[in-house]
């Protein structure tokens, strides 16, 4: 059975490049993104690792915790670090996850057949507070991910969780969201008192309002 949103993600306890953790204990608090590749030394994984490395400020604002996965050894993943950290410019500051014998890659739905039984696919897990899934993303291996989206996604999400609103297309922090249908057109104004525009019924944008 695979993993959808609104589940709780799955413990587990792995060893990392960071030393051994137990998902939920090294989570704590924090939101987290999982991550998945195919294997080390794979060309766009290994920008990829580089490009989150350098966001870490970023999603240490958020209080989001990065971790990566793949299904090589240790003694590889060291290696590959290095590869890193000399082509991207950068320090890997964030733990990646061994699963040789595909644990957590099982776990979580990362061992798709139509792609290859033997590495994992290119997913990303957003995983919330409460511990449940909050976004799943699956790439294919030709094309690497927008991290840049991902962090955009969190705003929403972490948005979202704590006032009546969505995120229309394209949104940005810092832009109007769009007033939740369950709010009463006359419950509005106390809930949003920097004002709203009613553009139908069903379709009422406000100010953001943590902003």
């Amino acid at each position: 059975m695979s993993l959808r949103l609104g589940d709780t993600a799955p413990d587990f306890t792995a060893e990392t490049t960071e030393g051994k953790i137990e998902f939920y204990n090294w989570l704590g608090s924090s939101w987290g993104i999982l991550f998945s590749h195919p294997a080390d030394y794979t060309p766009v994984c290994t920008t990829e690792l580089g490009t989150v490395a350098k966001l870490q400020d970023e999603f240490k604002k958020r209080n989001v915790k990065t971790i990566a996965l793949s299904v090589d050894p240790l003694e590889s993943h060291f290696s590959w670090i290095k590869d890193i950290n000399e082509t991207q410019k950068t320090i890997v500051n964030f733990p990646i996850i061994a699963d040789p014998v595909f644990e957590v890659a099982k776990l979580y739905d990362m061992i798709h057949p139509n792609a290859s039984d033997k590495f994992t696919v290119r997913s990303v897990f957003i995983i919330g507070t409460d511990k449940k899934v909050k976004l799943i993303l699956t790439y294919p291996a030709s094309t690497g991910r927008n991290f840049d989206e991902i962090l955009r996604v969190i705003d929403s999400l972490q948005l979202t969780a704590n006032y009546s609103v969505a995120t229309p297309a394209n949104w940005k922090d810092g832009d109007d969201v769009v007033i939740a249908p369950t709010i009463k057109d006359e419950d509005i104004a106390a809930k949003f008192p920097k004002g709203h525009t009613r553009i139908k019924p069903y379709l009422r944008t406000t100010p953001q309002p943590n902003k």
